[in-house]
């Protein structure tokens, strides 16, 4: 990890973004392993989208869910009823889309993994008491691969592997650990910016993988704004980092979940 902050003018144009009104149609621009904000109802369904190509998978703590019949497109990762699930789901299977709507009233932003063919996108999702809406996932480099013929991603990212990267990352965020990765209480304090402590409190380990579980606390008297991007993706094999909470004001802290290729 970096232990010098990098420049944040983008970044503060990013909450400016951020805190303005959710509109009609939401476009936000995503690629493969890096997580994307976007506002949902609380109260309507959300439908979300990926711009020219079908939604093949949907992975999060769901609630409920309509896609158990689904063949070939959105299957639920979860049990029909979770108890303690965050979102109900809905798929429409002749379009590839699906529909969302939050359980409850918690003000904590829900995580969802949505696949297409080609690529998996990590949503950052924030209620808001709104009409219903439409997120529009465009993914440019998915674009530029169908034209010039690359395979979008990093090479050797297959299918299995990311369905792995995901239930590690899902079972850190939940505490649901399978029996077959180890879990060591760690709690050692780690140099990142002057602006922030950061400790890693535990380790996961298995299925050739290994998980970082992180807490980022804002020490400085601004806002702070988080980004993926700021941590080095190819220092220490790392292959996906998610931020629980992007927006920092003075004294708050957030989760940070790093997985890096392991043994």
């Amino acid at each position: 990890m970096s232990s010098r902050r990098r420049p944040q003018h983008w970044l503060w144009a990013a909450a400016l973004l951020a805190s303005t009104p959710a509109f009609a149609l939401q476009t936000i621009d995503a690629r493969d392993g890096v997580s994307v904000e976007a506002i949902i109802s609380t109260r309507e369904p959300t439908r979300i989208r990926i711009e020219g190509a079908p939604i093949s998978d949907i992975f999060g703590n769901i609630y409920s869910s309509n896609c158990a019949a689904a063949s070939g497109t959105a299957t639920p990762a979860a049990p029909a009823v979770n108890s303690s699930g965050e979102i109900v789901l809905e798929c429409d299977r002749d379009k590839g889309e699906v529909y969302v709507r939050p359980v409850g009233t918690a003000s904590k932003p829900i995580n969802l993994f949505v696949s297409s063919a080609n690529a998996t996108y990590t949503l950052l999702l924030r209620q808001s008491d709104m009409p219903a809406d439409t997120i529009v996932i465009r993914d440019k480099t998915a674009r530029l691969a169908r034209v010039d013929g690359t395979p979008p991603g990093p090479a050797g990212r297959s299918s299995s592997h990311i369905r792995s990267l995901k239930s590690l990352l899902i079972a850190m965020a939940s505490d649901r650990v399978p029996t077959d990765v180890r879990v060591d209480e760690v709690h050692q304090p780690r140099a990142l910016w002057a602006e922030a402590t950061f400790t890693l409190m535990r380790l996961y380990a298995g299925r050739g993988l290994i998980g970082e579980k992180y807490q980022l606390t804002n020490v400085s008297m601004a806002p702070m704004v988080l980004a993926e991007q700021e941590f080095d993706r190819e220092e220490g094999n790392v292959l996906a980092v998610s931020i629980e909470n992007l927006n920092l004001r003075p004294g708050e802290s957030t989760t940070v979940y790093v997985i890096r290729a392991g043994s």
